[in-house]
């Protein structure tokens, strides 16, 4: 029944994508194409009863830091939530990251009940990090969330569904004075002092539709509500276009174009660390489960290898032994140098005890290309507040 689903999903997007062509596709495109009008007009109600103060929004006690994007996946957040959260703690921050762990395994029946019974007094978030150690794994964690505590040290990554309960638990009970919001943009239920928002300059918009049409989550003149506007997947001198659009629906919002710039190759299960210039001239085969694969593989060739074979799933699937197996023999028959994957993919590979094709992941960074002055103001302003001035007044 998953392994339909995810096929499904997949077909579904590529609709969408306008990927798929044919009777079946078509028919499925008008369909969503409906629904959009109906989305839209939900989107719009829900903002609009929030800055009407019908539904309330909860205030933190602290900085929230909404870092979101107006698009369904692919934006390349995670490396921009882990710069952020890197930079506020190098500063003195305590930071939690609250993320809501999209598509992480639910906790056992019983425990869940048990929940729903509980006193708010004893209400716990699943704790990924608590600034120490790592507590959950990727299934558990959600496959993200799980990275985030992994790669950062002294901050703390918490999963729930309920941010409001989650942000509270780390300022009353962890001592945070910063909060991440992780894909926060539509969490409207806190109070956001800071709204971050990444644009994909490969596909700013998507294919301009709402969903279920389309990939945005909302319309882009909702970019109003940006205090920054993120540029990912940048080049130097190649947005002017992009820009002058964004402008038009928010006109003071500070820009900053960046790209997510390659460290190193780092193997799935042992920590054996390799430089790029491995990858010159290698056959290799590339894996990956995400949003936009092509921007993985682009990046691959770029430092010179060469992709012998490539295997798309869905958006967050997790592996099983047999996919595995099946594209490393692929691998094999070819005489590959090596199985090459995303970061967030490779937390989502299963245990093998040996393996006969090594598989490595790309290790980025997110790297500014533009607007350097902006990001260091954008930092001091949140760790060095004016005397006598919080940062979540500051902020407002």
């Amino acid at each position: 029944m998953r392994r339909w689903l995810e096929e499904f999903e997949q077909f579904a997007i590529e609709v969408i994508l306008g990927r798929r062509y044919g009777k079946r596709a078509s028919i499925l495109r008008w369909v969503l194409y409906f629904f959009s009008f109906g989305y839209r007009a939900a989107v719009q109600t829900r903002i609009f009863f929030f800055h009407k103060r019908i539904f309330r929004e909860h205030h933190m006690g602290c900085l929230v830091i909404s870092i979101g994007n107006l698009t369904v996946g692919g934006t390349g957040k995670t490396p921009v939530v882990e710069r952020f959260a890197r930079a506020l703690e190098a500063g003195g921050r305590r930071v939690a990251i609250l993320s809501r762990g999209y598509k992480s395994r639910k906790l056992p029946l019983g425990k869940r009940i048990m929940a729903r019974f509980r006193s708010k007094a004893e209400y716990k978030p699943r704790i990924v990090s608590d600034g120490n150690s790592v507590l959950l794994d990727s299934r558990m964690a959600g496959d993200e969330p799980y990275m985030l505590a992994k790669n950062l040290k002294n901050v703390i990554v918490l999963v729930d569904k309920n941010r409001v309960g989650s942000g509270l638990y780390a300022v009353n009970k962890m001592g945070c004075d910063t909060l991440l919001l992780d894909d926060g943009m539509q969490f409207l239920h806190v109070k956001h002092g800071l709204e971050i928002v990444l644009i994909d300059r490969q596909a700013p918009f998507g294919n301009e539709f709402l969903l279920p049409r389309g990939t945005l989550r909302e319309p882009p003149e909702n970019l109003k509500r940006a205090s920054y506007i993120f540029i990912t997947k940048s080049i130097v001198d190649g947005n002017e276009e992009l820009i002058k659009r964004i402008r038009t629906y928010n006109r003071t919002a500070e820009i900053i174009e960046c790209s997510h710039k390659p460290l190193h190759l780092e193997h799935a299960f042992t920590g054996e660390t390799l430089p790029l210039e491995w990858l010159n001239g290698k056959f290799i085969g590339a894996l990956s489960a995400i949003a936009a694969p092509e921007s993985f593989e682009d990046a691959l060739v770029k430092l010179g290898a060469k992709i012998e074979i490539s295997k798309h799933f869905a958006d967050h699937h997790r592996f099983s032994h047999a996919d595995l197996n099946n594209f490393t023999t692929r691998c094999i028959r070819r005489d590959l140098a090596a199985i090459i994957t995303t970061e967030k993919d490779s937390v989502r590979l299963p245990k093998f005890e040996k393996l006969d094709v090594p598989i490595y992941y790309l290790r980025v960074e997110i790297e500014i290309l533009t607007g350097h002055e902006s990001w260091q103001h954008l930092v001091d302003r949140i760790c060095n507040p004016l005397p006598m001035m919080k940062p979540e007044r500051f902020f407002g």
